[in-house]
């Protein structure tokens, strides 16, 4: 997708996204004898749109046209009196995180193109998603905007939709722009600005307090692959990585020996030391951990999980009269909640099979694949 020239697109965080759009949402509430009002909004998932659903129940019944684009969502999902579009998961506006109001005398646009990233200061898994957009507060903007989605959604559209967003754009077209629009979108980014630097800011500070460790326990996953609002299945794929750490048989007791405590971090150490910033490790148990990292294809972490076998193997030096024996599953998934349950399983086959390296999809049996 090829952004409109004008306002130079940015890398946004969902929070800014979240900002923006009730800004032009509110807007789009607002009282004013400015004539018809027309709001395009793509959501991409249906949980998204569930948390605004009495905010656009409102919208519509003001509305010339509310047109609310889902994927794969039944168009009678939206409130009365909008119109629903079923997105393809293929097409590109499945990937758009949308909102366009526009009068005669007014205009909002927020478009923003997921990117399937994570940001690495991120809090959550969700509130962390990064997109590619732009945003704005002048007319024509919105009106560039309003015939871009009615152009893609016209064959999707009722004729009702279709003429009342014809008549706000005729109406647009022969009205000139506020002046001041510039003077009001200046003081809009220098309000959005100063929120989010306070945000980093409080962010740091917390990170400074707390010392935060990305080793998480089962509900601290659940917290930071599902806190920070409504997360989606579909929208952001997710590498994990299932670990079994084992003593070779023949290895002295790693409870009696000395030094287990100092072995046990050294084997944390070596399991969190190829993570990224935006990547957690989880322990499921005394030996068992899972790989939390976002964004990267099948092939990305395999070599992950060999970058993990090889870091373990690397203990020998400090530890030379113990021996461990590494397992590791690779899934790559955009389900939630995420399929931990799942990768345990194959986990456990794996260890009984004696497989180093494992990858398993969604449903099926894990597959051997190349190990060390």
């Amino acid at each position: 997708m090829v952004l409109h020239s004008g306002p130079v697109s940015e890398r946004l965080t969902k929070r800014s996204l979240v900002t923006v759009s009730h800004a032009i949402e509110r807007a789009a509430l607002a009282s004013a004898e400015d004539g018809p009002l027309v709001v395009f909004a793509l959501f991409q998932r249906l949980p998204y749109f569930g948390r605004e659903r009495r905010r656009y129940e409102r919208i519509a019944a003001r509305a010339a046209a509310t047109v609310v684009g889902l994927v794969g969502a039944d168009p009678v999902l939206p409130p009365p009196g909008a119109y629903g579009v079923a997105l393809d998961g293929d097409e590109e506006l499945a990937r758009e995180w949308s909102v366009v109001a526009l009068t005669p005398r007014f205009g909002g646009v927020l478009v923003a193109r997921d990117l399937a990233e994570v940001a690495p200061e991120a809090t959550t898994l969700e509130s962390g998603r990064l997109f590619d957009g732009r945003w704005s507060f002048r007319r024509d903007e919105a009106l560039h905007e309003v015939l871009r989605l009615r152009d893609r959604l016209a064959g999707r559209l009722p004729v009702a939709a279709r003429d009342a967003v014809d008549e706000t754009v005729g109406r647009v077209r022969d009205l000139p722009a506020t002046p001041g629009e510039a003077r009001v979108e200046a003081a809009m980014r220098l309000l959005a600005g100063r929120a989010e630097q306070a945000y980093r800011a409080a962010l740091a500070r917390s990170e400074v307090a707390d010392e935060p460790t990305r080793l998480l326990d089962e509900t601290g996953l659940a917290h930071w692959a599902g806190a920070g609002g409504v997360t989606a299945s579909g929208v952001l794929p997710v590498a994990l990585i299932g670990v079994r750490v084992e003593d070779r048989a023949g290895s002295p007791g790693g409870v009696a020996r000395r030094g287990a405590v100092r072995e046990a971090q050294a084997v944390l150490g070596a399991l969190t030391g190829p993570l990224g910033p935006a990547d957690r490790a989880v322990r499921l148990a005394e030996r068992e951990f899972l790989l939390v990292l976002p964004a990267l294809t099948e092939e990305q972490a395999v070599a992950a999980a060999h970058r993990v076998h090889e870091s373990m193997a690397g203990l020998a030096s400090s530890y030379p009269f113990v021996t461990f024996t590494v397992h590791t599953v690779v899934a790559v998934t955009a389900r939630r909640p995420l399929p931990v349950a799942d990768v345990r399983e194959a986990l456990r086959w794996a260890v009984r099979e004696g497989v180093p390296v494992a990858t398993v999809a969604a449903a099926p049996a894990p597959v051997a694949t190349a190990g060390r």
